[in-house]
Formats: C-alpha cells, sequence, structure tokens
C-alpha cells in the first residue's frame, strides 16, 4: 500500500503570520472600500467606525510584517533564498511555471516546481511575493502612517505632492494588494487537489502528488 508523500513546509511563527495578515488585509479592504465609498457601501455601523477600524488594522498589519521581516531575517535568515528569484528562476523557471499555470495545468500534468523546506516558492511565486512583501506593502505601510499623522508629518507630506497625491497612492497601492488576494486564493487552488495548498498554512505539512509506501517514514 502506498500513502501520499508529506513534507513540513510551513513553521508554525509563519502560519500564525499569514492568518493574522491574510484577517488584517481582508479587513483593510473591507473598509478601505466604506471610507473611499461611503455613499455605496455600508458593511460596517458608521463611516467613523469603519475608520477606526481600518487604523487598528493597518497597524496590525504593520507590526504582523515587521514580525514577519524580523523572523526571516535574524531567525531563519532565508529571506533571499526563499523569496529572490535565481537566474535559473528567470531564465527558464518563469516561462515554465507560466505554461503550468495558464495551459499545462488543465491537461492534468504536474507542476515543474516541486515545494522543498529550502525552496517552497516557484519562479512566479517569488517574483510576485518580492515584488508585494518588499515593494507594495512597505509602500502601503509607509502611506497609511503617514495618514494616520497628517499634522505632524504635515511638511513631509508636502513634499510628496500633499494630501491629495497621498491618499491616491494609497489607494491604489491598496487596490493593487486586493487584486493580489484574489490572483493568491485562486492560484493556491491550482494543487494536485484543491486544498493541496491550503493545508500547509493549518498543519504544517503539504502532501505531494508523489506516493511512498507505508512502511516508510515521510
Amino acid at each position: 500500500m502506498t500513502r501520499p508523500k508529506r513534507i513540513y513546509l510551513t513553521p508554525i511563527p509563519i502560519r500564525i503570520w499569514h492568518w493574522l495578515n491574510a484577517l488584517g488585509i481582508v479587513t483593510l479592504c473591507l473598509t478601505g472600500a466604506q471610507i473611499r465609498f461611503p455613499e455605496y457601501v455600508h458593511l460596517f455601523i458608521s463611516y467613523r467606525s469603519a475608520i477606526e477600524l481600518h487604523n487598528v488594522a493597518g497597524i496590525v498589519v504593520a507590526i504582523s510584517f515587521m514580525l514577519w521581516l524580523g523572523y526571516y531575517l535574524l531567525v531563519a535568515r532565508t529571506l533571499a533564498r526563499l523569496y529572490v528569484p535565481d537566474r535559473e528562476d528567470l531564465q527558464y523557471g518563469l516561462l515554465r511555471q507560466a505554461k503550468y499555470y495558464f495551459l499545462t495545468y488543465f491537461f492534468g500534468h504536474h507542476s515543474p516546481h516541486v515545494a522543498q523546506p529550502g525552496n517552497k516558492f516557484n519562479p512566479m511565486q517569488k517574483s510576485a511575493y518580492l515584488v508585494i512583501m518588499m515593494i507594495l506593502m512597505p509602500l502601503v505601510i509607509l502611506s497609511g502612517l503617514l495618514l494616520l499623522n497628517i499634522g505632524p508629518l504635515r511638511t513631509f507630506i508636502l513634499v510628496l505632492g500633499g494630501l491629495k497625491i497621498l491618499i491616491g497612492a494609497h489607494f491604489l497601492l491598496a487596490c493593487s494588494m486586493c487584486a493580489f488576494l484574489f490572483t493568491h486564493v485562486y492560484l493556491a487552488t491550482l494543487g494536485h487537489t484543491p486544498l493541496a495548498h491550503f493545508k500547509p498554512m493549518w498543519t504544517g505539512w503539504e502532501e505531494t502528488d508523489e506516493s511512498i509506501p507505508t512502511h516508510q517514514q515521510s
């Protein structure tokens, strides 16, 4: 008899951060929609309550981001290895993975990338996460913190172009994050089963499409 091969991919600190961050970003998207379009969106009790919840969620996401960055830089020390595409990824991996996502997956082919603890993300994931976590997320947090401190940072905000420019930039960056959220959930369903990539974020273990004899250890 055989059973699916399991790989321990996601340690507990990353799982906690992932769900805390996901809850925070969803809250920011929903409250932000009501703040931006109060005449159309009425998800929360009042406009003021949406603003207050938005501010709290923003602070939580900012803190969780710093904890994530600190963990990968100082504890795991794998930030560059996990999130920065190498030469092979850029030359061949991106094209192979794009072909899988947009074509061969629908013909039952396996992913060209096999996740391992030291190489969890395929080339497209690395490239996307690099942009999201190293560019978009810091810019969203920075613009949000500026909007939380308009009075003390008035001079700096004027140097950046003024309050309207800052609000517009924050909104566009947030829209990019929201679009990534939908894309992220969809691509997560493209494992050998629809839930294969979700399970590691709950249990830490991912089941691959390989099988091993039941008398062997995973």
